[in-house]
């Protein structure tokens, strides 16, 4: 290179440096896990953040957090209501700790990090976060509704028209409802939530949520909008759970405050009482459980406008308050996420339709349709079709018992206007679905594009993926992907069509699942502020969460309701943030104690089993026991993340009571098996860790010896498939465990899949006689297990939210090709391999900020075909049996891998 070319490049370089191209950047700031939320309560908001950043290996040794009411100072450094100063500290979330926040403001903030050699990023982009009410003291509106009996069958609008008579800076609505609303002004829908707010124990605790309604606003006259539905505060429908029982059950109601400042500076509030307006509205009945009808002759145009004629429509009416608590919902909303158009449309008689959409899943459909005054259309939802190419209801509607006629099972109901096209779309309610029946009582022009299916759910960014080589294998991932997301409104459900109930033993079963795949932590902070609400004094728990009273008598005992611990330890696990246990800690230790105190042998009988078995069923006290046994060890593991030491050594000893009490009552140590040998419990003694020391090996012998005679199929139930491949990989035998997953044969997922399956099902065959919904997540573990056996990607339980990730990947005979990834709180994780003759190359990706230890089988191995010694910047620890241990700092590494 010649001396004027060299100087160029020098320069060029030095450029480079200047502008920035070497430096970290800091990027994908959160707020309570929500980007730039809007109208939160919490008074010590936690901040986190990941770093990208051109240097190999950058570890943060120190951070700096700044939150001011001026972005411009903020993005200078300057924070006039917090500054944190120097943290030395590594790991995220930053928690607030500055003065007392003020309601109704929006705080901006800032965070730089440093190096392990010293060296200050610059200051991140400027992110914001917007409290809400903080105390609900500050609400200036009254409660109001339409009526006090909560029989009428029509929805109610409300509208309040107003003046604002002079620029405006800045507006928010704040809307607190019991059951369901949709809000408008001036005639346009505000927001893109459905089902808001989310389902809580309305008589203990209720949901508001807050909207930026400035540019919705005009200077002048405006009117503002409010259509009521019932949710699950007035169940009109009749099912077994009693939910038109329920003790808080009366007419919707809401109350809502309009704050507005203006230019100078000046502030007004609109908010609810007697003088607002209320009529029925066209949506004369709606149910969350079955179904909306909808007359399109009844519709008032304008109704949300300004200048509309209400003459007829009477005052609202004051009420009271549902609860003494109302706050803040601060979660990923409910949206109709995915549009998606029916793959095929059958004209099966004169007035009669049936679309395909292809795929099962939960939401709604719109129709739009044209016909004569006063056609009624029915749109029947179900799952599956009989043997004459009808829509079949009936493996879905057995726990449904209507008293009339007036109310049909996932049937929405549309009375046409007229008018031209009618255009219809539920508001309060969704279904579970692949097939929809169209019946007109008067014949109508119907194509493939008069019907549109939206699927809906809580709207958790995705992050987690997985592929590999083995076809059914990936499609088993996406089932169970989208029978999570079916089953996800706020609180996990178990099946979108015939209960819509928080189960609980469904969720924690499917929690890996849920947080490989989704960033739900939003969600199950909510679901276990439900759990607290429901919680008796004594520390017992309902088996369905929310609940009106049912599921304390039957299937609430330790191998339901362990919900209470195993949720908080694995969010604890997956994000590294202490609050939900610290928010939780003492309902564990409640729940516990109960436990400890009605059966003091540490032996219980207290639950439900082993749900929905193939064909054997381990003894429920043997699973309950487990369970028990997996709350106490979470307990005591909790108390010494919380620094409580005391009852560390308390509940540490509680789980060695249990420990021994199982396994002198089930365990032949001479023989190695538990109970009868079934594969339930003996993987359930490897997985929570019941097997004495030195037996281990033995015990997983004998379970593959057990895989092995049921021909490698499962024979398990519910609490079965958790521990099942997880047992037999983690315990030496990730071949088998293969084996078992990818069987395409009854009984197993792959059957499941090859026979035309997009969800998950409730039971293995497909023509059970009962608990046959065909989306259910409650077998759903299999997916966590791609990314643990296949992928080999865990927590650290000492470094939790994957600040060190453990990598024990298994590259099992019979598949040639997987990939996970997984992004945690610090970044995205890959771990990666494929087969090339006897070689594997594997490959793994470690974030910025973030460490890994991996653990690798193998004769040889090599990082990018050099040899890993002293030089290789890997720390190598070789341990027995072929055993390679490695460290790794942030990076990509690419390994060669001799079998």
């Amino acid at each position: 290179m010649n001396k004027p070319v060299a100087l160029i490049a020098i320069a060029f370089l030095v450029l480079l440096t200047l502008v920035g191209y070497s430096q970290t950047e800091i990027v994908k700031l959160r707020c309570e896990y929500l980007e730039n939320p809007l109208g939160i309560d919490e008074i010590n908001p936690r901040f986190t953040w990941q770093i990208k950043s051109q240097k190999p290996g950058f570890f943060q040794s120190a951070f700096q957090l700044v939150v001011g009411t001026s972005e411009k100072a903020v993005a200078s450094g300057n924070g006039d209501v917090w500054n944190s100063e120097t943290v030395n500290s590594a790991v995220i979330p930053a928690v607030y700790d500055g003065s007392r926040l003020e309601p109704f403001t929006r705080y901006f903030w800032s965070v730089r990090v440093k190096d392990e050699a010293g060296n200050w990023s610059d200051w991140s982009p400027v992110a914001w976060f917007e409290t809400g009410m903080i105390n609900q003291t500050n609400w200036m509106g009254k409660w109001i509704t339409d009526t006090y009996d909560y029989d009428v069958k029509p929805a109610p609008y409300f509208r309040k028209e107003f003046n604002a008579g002079k620029k405006i800076e800045s507006a928010r609505a704040y809307v607190a409802v019991a059951g369901f609303y949709e809000l408008s002004i001036n005639g346009k829908r505000v927001g893109d939530h459905q089902l808001d707010p989310t389902y809580t124990r309305f008589d203990r605790r209720n949901l508001y949520v807050t909207y930026d309604v400035t540019e919705a606003l005009n200077q002048g006259t405006n009117a503002v909008g409010v259509l009521l539905g019932n949710g699950w505060y007035n169940h009109q429908s009749t099912a077994v759970w009693y939910f038109d029982k329920a003790p808080w059950r009366a007419r919707p109601k809401f109350c809502l405050d309009l704050r507005i400042v203006y230019a100078d500076g000046s502030q007004e509030v609109v908010s609810t009482d007697q003088n607002w307006k209320t009529t029925l509205s066209p949506v004369i009945f709606n149910s969350i459980y079955t179904a909306e009808h909808y007359d399109a002759r009844l519709e008032q145009p304008g109704w949300n406008e300004p200048g509309f004629n209400a003459e007829g429509w009477k005052n609202a009416t004051n009420t009271g308050a549902p609860s003494q608590n109302i706050t803040a919902q601060a979660l990923h909303p409910v949206r109709h996420v995915t549009e998606i158009s029916a793959v095929e449309m059958i004209k099966q008689g004169e007035k009669t339709w049936l679309f395909n959409f292809g795929r099962n899943m939960a939401g709604v459909t719109r129709i739009k349709v044209s016909g004569e005054e006063g056609t009624v259309v029915r749109l029947k939802h179900v799952e599956k079709l009989d043997s004459a190419g009808r829509a079949d209801m009936s493996n879905i509607d057995v726990h449904y018992v209507p008293t009339d006629d007036s109310d049909p099972f996932q049937t929405d109901i549309l009375i046409l206007s007229g008018k031209g096209e009618d255009e219809f779309i539920p508001r309060f309610n969704y279904k579970g679905f692949q097939y929809v029946e169209v019946t007109s009582d008067k014949p109508l022009e119907l194509t493939k594009e008069s019907l549109t299916a939206y699927f809906m759910h809580s709207d958790v960014p995705p992050v987690g993926s997985v592929h590999s080589s083995n076809n059914t294998l990936n499609k088993a991932w996406e089932a169970a992907n989208a029978s999570y997301l079916s089953n996800l409104f706020g609180y996990p459900t178990d099946c979108p069509q015939r209960e819509k109930n928080g189960w609980t033993g469904d969720a924690h079963i499917a929690i890996e699942t849920g947080l490989y795949n989704f960033d739900g932590i939003t969600v199950y902070e909510k679901w276990l502020d439900d759990h607290r609400d429901e919680q008796q004094p004594n520390g017992v728990l309902p088996a369905i969460i929310p609940t009106d009273g049912w599921g304390y008598h039957w299937a609430n005992g330790p191998d339901w309701t362990s919900t209470i611990a195993i949720i908080p330890w694995n969010v604890y696990l997956f994000y590294g943030d202490a609050r939900i246990l610290e928010q939780n800690y003492d309902n564990i230790k409640r729940y516990v104690d109960y436990i400890d105190a009605t059966y003091p042998s540490g032996i219980t009988d207290w639950g439900l089993g082993d749900w929905v078995p193939v064909k054997s069923k381990a003894p429920k006290e043997f699973t309950s026991t487990a369970y028990y046994y997996a709350d106490a060890v979470i307990l005591s593991k909790a108390a010494k993340v919380l620094g409580k030491q005391a009852d560390f050594q308390k509940y540490q000893a509680l789980s060695n009571k249990i420990k021994n009490a199982v396994n002198e009552k089930y365990f032949t140590s001479e023989t190695g098996i538990y109970g009868s040998g079934l594969q339930t419990e003996l993987s359930a003694a490897l997985h929570w860790g019941l097997v004495p020391d030195g037996a281990k090996e033995k015990v997983a012998a004998n379970l593959a010896k057990r895989v092995e005679a049921d021909s490698k199929h499962i024979d398990v139930g519910l609490l079965g498939t958790k521990t099942i491949l997880n047992a037999l990989s983690e315990n030496g035998y990730p071949g088998l465990a293969w084996e078992v997953a990818s069987q395409e044969t009854f009984p197993s997922w792959g059957w499941w899949i090859v026979n035309g399956a997009t969800t998950f099902y409730e039971n293995w065959p497909l023509d059970a006689n009962r608990d046959i919904s065909l989306n259910h997540i409650m077998f759903g573990e299999i997916s966590a297990w791609y990314y643990k056996a296949l992928g080999g990607i865990f927590p650290d339980e000492n470094n939790p939210g994957f600040k060190n990730i453990v990598l024990k990947p298994h590259f099992v005979p019979g598949l040639e090709h997987f990939e996970a990834s997984h992004e945690g709180p610090y970044g995205n994780i890959v771990s990666s391999w494929k087969r090339k003759g006897k070689t594997v190359k594997y490959s793994v990706s470690v974030p910025d900020n973030s460490s890994a230890v991996v653990y690798l089988n193998g004769e040889k191995i090599k990082e990018n075909g050099r040899p890993i010694d002293e030089n290789s910047g890997i720390f190598l620890q070789q341990a027995e049996n072929e055993m390679f241990v490695l460290h790794l700092n942030p990076g990509e590494y690419f390994f060669d891998i001799r079998e």
